[in-house]
């Protein structure tokens, strides 16, 4: 048997870098610099501190994330309130189904009456929650 670069065996581990950096260098921080370098550090939403660094020095875009928490909550609260608002479409459902299965129809249409009555309420709740995030929107978001 003769063996060719094409029929080696795999001996497992990592496939070695074509480019690896070998070369390291270290500085020393105050605890002010290391304090703002965390800071900053952060900011960017990088994963690792070498890479971080590696963009300031070669000077590669730096994305920084800033979160406002007031913006997570409301979001957070709108998504929950969605998440009611279709609950009530389904029970709605239901309801209208089984009122014209267990009632006659003179009754079911005087408690659909009722619920007509709720429901025009809930869309103007539902408008006054449009324009209260719309509002949101152009003074917190659109800056």
């Amino acid at each position: 048997m003769a063996s060719n670069d094409k029929t080696k065996k795999y001996k497992g581990g990592r496939h070695p870098k074509k480019d690896p950096a070998v070369f390291r260098y270290s500085i020393s921080f105050t605890a002010v610099e290391n304090a703002r370098f965390l800071s900053l550090f952060e900011q960017s939403g990088m994963n690792v501190k070498a890479h971080y660094i590696t963009a300031c020095v070669f000077q590669k875009a730096i994305k920084t994330i800033k979160i406002d928490k007031a913006t997570m909550d409301y979001y957070m609260r709108l998504t929950t309130l969605y998440g009611q608002f279709r609950a009530i479409g389904v029970n709605y459902n239901q309801i209208v189904k089984l009122l014209y299965r267990n009632f006659t129809e003179k009754k079911a249409a005087a408690y659909l009456y009722r619920l007509e009555m709720q429901t025009a309420e809930l869309v103007v709740l539902c408008q006054k929650i449009i324009q209260l995030t719309d509002d949101f929107e152009t003074k917190h978001l659109k800056k």
